[in-house]
C-alpha cells in the first residue's frame, strides 16, 4: 500500500490532471472531455487555450479510438491491449501524453508520416492538410489521415514520439503533444 503514495506523489509532482489505462470506448470519450472541461473551468483557463486543449485532445483520442488494433495484435495479454492517456500541466504548457499498441508492420509507415509533419512550419502544414482533405481516401477505419496534421496545426509544436518493440509483431506507440498557454 505504501507504493500508492509514491505513485500519487509521482504524479502530483508532474502535474497530472488526468490519467487513464484501459479500452477506450465512445462513452469514455465522452467522459473524458467532460472531466476536463470542467477541470479548465475550474482552473480558469482563458477561453482560447480551452478550446486549443480540448481540440487537440479530441483528435488524440479519436486517434487512440480507431487505430487501437485490438484483433490484429498478437502475443499481448488481452488485458494488456489497452490504451494510455495522461494529461499534464506545467511551466506554461499542458502536455496531452498517448500510447497504444499497433502492428510493427505499420510502424514505418506512421514514423513516416510523423517524420513528414514534423519537417514542416506552419504554412506547409496548412497546404499539406488541405492536399490530403482533398485527396485524401479514407482508410479501412474510416479515417483519412488528417488526425496528426491537424495536432500539429493546432499545437504549433513538433510530435514528439516514441516506438518500443514488444515483439516482432507488436510495437507500443507513444506521443506526447505539447501545447502552449
Amino acid at each position: 500500500m505504501d507504493k500508492v503514495f509514491e505513485i500519487y506523489k509521482q504524479l502530483e509532482e508532474k502535474n497530472v490532471l488526468l490519467s487513464f489505462k484501459g479500452m477506450i470506448t465512445s462513452e469514455l470519450l465522452t467522459t473524458i472531455l467532460q472531466i476536463m472541461e470542467s477541470k479548465m473551468d475550474h482552473m480558469d483557463e482563458k477561453p482560447k487555450v480551452k478550446r486549443k486543449v480540448f481540440n487537440i485532445l479530441v483528435e488524440c483520442l479519436q486517434n487512440l479510438y480507431h487505430h487501437i488494433d485490438q484483433e490484429d495484435i498478437v502475443h499481448v495479454p488481452t488485458e494488456d491491449k489497452s490504451a494510455l492517456l495522461m494529461i499534464a500541466k506545467g511551466d506554461g504548457e499542458y502536455t496531452i501524453t498517448t500510447g497504444n499498441y499497433m502492428k510493427s508492420s505499420d510502424m514505418e509507415v506512421l514514423k513516416t508520416k510523423l517524420d513528414l509533419v514534423n519537417g514542416m512550419d506552419k504554412d506547409e502544414l496548412k497546404a499539406y492538410y488541405k492536399k490530403v482533405l482533398n485527396e485524401g481516401s479514407l482508410s479501412s477505419k474510416g479515417t483519412a489521415g488528417l488526425g496528426m496534421i491537424d495536432i500539429a496545426r493546432k499545437s504549433g509544436e513538433k510530435l514528439d514520439y516514441n516506438f518500443t518493440s514488444i515483439n516482432e509483431i507488436t510495437t507500443f506507440f507513444s506521443l506526447a503533444v505539447k501545447i502552449a498557454e
